[in-house]
């Protein structure tokens, strides 16, 4: 088949790469050049979105934001400016579940179908083909499509139409900060108290405590490796999302908001581009205590 894709970043690379060797013809696009390792696997680079969706059947886009999306879709030499009748757009990026419904009206008037299929597991999820994909958008064209998907992740879930793959990425991103700072929490404790923080995290491994993120970030933490798989920037992101959408429906996300301005914390001391494991350093500046390796 011939597939699309924009956007090659962190994420977008790997998870382009995992269709390349599914066998598939790859159009792809960046802001700057298609990595030389994509190229060499038999990618094709075009020049820009509208190209992509002239030569493929299936589009996948994985761009930071909710304005990037609506370029890619919709600006000058968009996917809409291409020949997009019975063809498939899926949009991986986390952004606005509102705006999705709007975007995916918009390409469904142009004889397209869309769906939403923000994805969670990081970079590593990417590399490994392991992503757990949400998905929005009608059935059929999820069955349709879910094939490419699997080469892409392992949880691939229908969770109904249009708007709610993104919505549940926003929960997923919820969950996801609030146990960062939990982890965050307990280390910096343990390790002021005086015990050894990569001992406390051994123990808490084996009971009810142990999580995903216990083992990776609570890692990450101890031995400060904040590279960023996700960056903090994106996970912030995610959050307006949520604090907006909690505002919108008359709801109140008290520790979402706590994790939002840690964050700012992060960010405002310089730290805005590091791992999301790195909110830690938002306590520890606070406490006046560095976690201990």
């Amino acid at each position: 088949m011939n597939v699309g894709f924009i956007g090659l970043g962190i994420m977008g690379a790997p998870m382009a790469e995992k269709l390349l060797a599914g066998g598939h013809t790859l159009y792809a696009h960046t802001r700057h050049e298609v990595p030389a390792a994509l190229l060499q696997q038999g990618a094709i680079a075009c020049r820009d979105p509208q190209q992509v969706a002239d030569e493929a059947d299936v589009i996948f886009i994985m761009v930071p934001d909710t304005p990037q999306v609506e370029e890619v879709l919709f600006g000058e030499r968009g996917c809409a400016a291409g020949k997009l009748n019975g063809k498939v757009v899926v949009d991986m990026s986390s952004i606005s579940p509102l705006e999705t419904k709007v975007f995916a009206q918009r390409i469904n008037q142009l004889g397209a179908q869309y769906l939403d299929a923000p994805v969670s597991g990081g970079e590593v999820g990417a590399k490994q083909g392991t992503l757990t994909i949400m998905v929005g958008g009608e059935e059929a064209t999820f069955e349709r499509v879910k094939p490419l998907l699997a080469l892409m992740g392992k949880n691939i879930t229908l969770i109904g139409g249009n708007g709610d793959g993104q919505t549940c990425k926003v929960a997923n991103q919820i969950i996801v900060a609030l146990t960062i700072e939990a982890v965050s929490e307990a280390l910096v404790f343990a390790s002021r108290a005086g015990a050894d923080p990569a001992r406390v995290r051994e123990a808490l491994m084996g009971g009810f405590a142990s999580s995903r993120i216990l083992e990776v970030h609570g890692e990450r933490m101890i031995k400060r490796a904040f590279a960023p798989g996700f960056r903090i920037s994106l996970h912030q992101k995610d959050l307006n999302l949520a604090l907006q959408g909690a505002k919108a429906l008359a709801l109140s996300l008290p520790n979402t908001a706590t994790c939002q301005e840690l964050f700012n914390v992060c960010a405002a001391n310089g730290d805005g581009e590091l791992d999301h494991s790195a909110l830690v350093r938002a306590l520890e500046i606070m406490g006046n205590h560095r976690v201990a390796g």
